[in-house]
């Protein structure tokens, strides 16, 4: 099977990649400034990490049709340091997410949140999830932001000071999702970290395949973060993709915050659970370095 970029593949992931690959320009061409607009907010309690020690900044990141805006963040010095690909929630890479390249940079990595939804809207106005979801998430094809994550990867490498041979993915909600794909995806993936992503859910031409489904599939150790009183996403359909991948000898850790809700991380929405988002990512960073990305 063809080869996809110099060091990802297409392999396991049949039918999502049809070239030649449609494109479109990018709507948003800067990312959105303070938080989104789209959910309730709780800013007295948003964690917010300094930039002392880290270089920190909006980049742009060569695609396939274009400079794609992104968020890096990484310790000062010559590096290389690992990178991690962090993927973010259906609200782009707002404060939130890039307060997290920070907090990265700051234990020793190269973050990169490339805002993915570029092409499709401007995420900087919208205020209702109900219809970022119909008009934005629903329309932005698989195969356009796995090629996204391959670029910002490959950029990360040759000019972010990243080391491509040690290279994570970490996601949130939406982006969890898109983490079990990518981790099916990417050959040389070395971890990958899920926070509370959904593992089912509709199938479409553009979005041929669940989390669930690429399961047994998955290159890298999987760690799924996922809180237990998510009405959204539930337990037993993650443990059975969990029970799936170690079927088929791949290796996923879950742990579950029995009282957490959906979006249990995100210090800036009412959902923040502050007991279950540190232990979470404490646990994020010691399997990042379990398993080589460190």
């Amino acid at each position: 099977m063809a080869e996809q970029g110099a060091v990802g593949s297409i392999a396991g992931l049949e039918g999502l990649i049809n070239p030649p690959l449609s494109r479109r320009g990018f709507v948003m061409t800067s990312l959105m400034s303070g938080l989104t607009l789209a959910t309730t907010r709780v800013e007295a309690q948003v964690i917010h990490t300094d930039t002392a020690g880290i270089e920190a900044g909006e980049v742009k990141i060569p695609a396939a049709d274009g400079p794609m805006p992104a968020y890096r963040a990484v310790p000062e010095g010559t590096g290389p340091f690992p990178i991690v690909l962090v993927i973010e929630e259906i609200f782009g890479v707002h404060d939130y997410i890039k307060d997290i390249c920070r907090r990265l940079a700051k234990a020793g990595y190269c973050a990169v949140a490339p805002e993915l939804y570029a092409r499709q809207g401007d995420l900087t106005t919208m205020t209702d999830p109900k219809i970022i979801i119909r008009d934005i998430i629903s329309k932005t094809p698989d195969a356009q932001w796995i090629s996204d994550l391959d670029a910002t990867a490959a950029w990360a490498a040759s000019a972010a000071k990243g080391d491509g041979q040690r290279l994570a993915a970490m996601g949130w909600c939406r982006g969890g999702r898109d983490v079990w794909l990518y981790a099916a995806h990417r050959r040389d993936l070395k971890a990958a970290v899920a926070w509370y992503g959904p593992v089912g859910g509709d199938r479409t031409d553009i979005q041929p395949r669940t989390a669930g489904d690429v399961a047994a599939e998955i290159n890298a150790p999987l760690l799924g973060l996922y809180g237990g009183s998510d009405t959204g996403i539930p337990v037993a359909s993650v443990e059975e993709a969990r029970d799936r991948a170690k079927a088929a000898g791949r290796t996923v850790e879950l742990v579950i915050y029995p009282d957490a809700p959906h979006g249990f991380h995100a210090d800036y929405r009412p959902s923040y659970r502050q007991a279950a988002a540190e232990d979470g990512w404490a646990r994020a960073l010691a399997f990042l370095k379990a398993h080589g990305v460190g």
